[in-house]
């Protein structure tokens, strides 16, 4: 089942740490100004995803909600479908379940050994689908995987109903389109910068930047490497930069979201590059109308 996405959500990454408080606020203005979905990550510790997950779909109207991922070293396989069943069954229409596996250092932490990720997501969806088998669904609810390689997005094609990639180039959302072939969601992340003024831009995406590729996984150093990228990653370039962040006025941030859906994206979201949740929704807020948002 394809939930009413539209073409635009969000992710959510403030910066500084929020309150729940903070963050219902947050999600109710995003609800109002039209985006279609909300997504947020999960690492080991800190607050749940499908707790979370609850907490902002108690918030909002009609908002979907997406987990970006909810990380598989967290719970294991049946206690994560259940979690999906419970919030599908509440919120009909208005769940997207991403997973994914993380980091290496997320698996330690937890006593597991990150080897042959692929093989152990493979074999994670498949206890995923014993469990569905023995409790089925009353309401159905997407399964996308966090993809970035090959293997991995061919996996997202033949056992789940799509790729969420994160922190790609606009080559990866074509190739990753031939790769899933019709009928399968594909939800790329796309960071944004409402900064015209391109030394000032650049300069506040190369510090995003350095913290991002400090804490990357490999998978991600390859995928950049493979598209063209490998000097430019480690310099952390101009031509890397404006790869990874839209950057420039409401209007050239929505030209690349628009470049995104005609790549084969079903559906971008868009994660303002800010101090904190506010400074997001007021990008946010900014950007609605050149992204043809009709907010209530």
């Amino acid at each position: 089942m394809k939930p009413a996405l539209g073409p635009v959500g969000v992710w959510l990454y403030g910066g500084r740490p929020a309150t729940i408080a903070q963050r219902r606020n947050a999600l109710t203005r995003i609800d109002r100004l039209g985006y279609g979905s909300a997504w947020y990550g999960e690492g080991i510790g800190g607050r749940d995803a499908f707790a979370r997950a609850a907490i902002q779909l108690a918030a909002t109207e009609r908002l979907v909600v997406g987990t970006g991922i909810a990380n598989i070293w967290s719970r294991p396989a049946p206690t994560m479908q259940a979690g999906g069943l419970a919030l599908a069954e509440a919120y009909p229409g208005r769940f997207v379940l991403g997973i994914g596996a993380g980091l290496a250092a997320q698996a330690e932490r937890v006593g597991e050994k990150f080897e042959k990720p692929l093989t152990h997501m493979r074999n994670y969806l498949s206890e995923m689908d014993s469990e569905a088998a023995l409790n089925p669904p009353p309401v159905p609810f997407p399964r996308v995987l966090a993809a970035i390689g090959p293997k991995m997005l061919e996996l997202s094609r033949d056992a789940a109903d799509g790729a969420h990639p994160f922190f790609m180039p606009l080559e990866h959302t074509v190739q990753a389109r031939e790769i899933l072939g019709p009928g399968k969601l594909l939800i790329p992340h796309q960071s944004v910068l409402l900064e015209p003024d391109p030394v000032k831009a650049r300069h506040t995406a190369r510090e995003l930047l350095g913290v991002v590729l400090n804490q990357g996984a490999p998978a991600y150093a390859k995928a950049w490497r493979r598209f063209g990228y490998a000097e430019d990653r480690e310099t952390i370039s101009d031509r890397f930069i404006d790869a990874a962040i839209a950057w420039g006025g409401e209007e050239a941030i929505a030209k690349r979201v628009n470049e995104q859906l005609d790549a084969g994206a079903d559906h971008v979201l868009v994660s303002p590059v800010a101090p904190d949740l506010d400074a997001v929704v007021n990008q946010l807020e900014r950007l609605a109308p050149a992204l043809g948002l009709n907010g209530s």
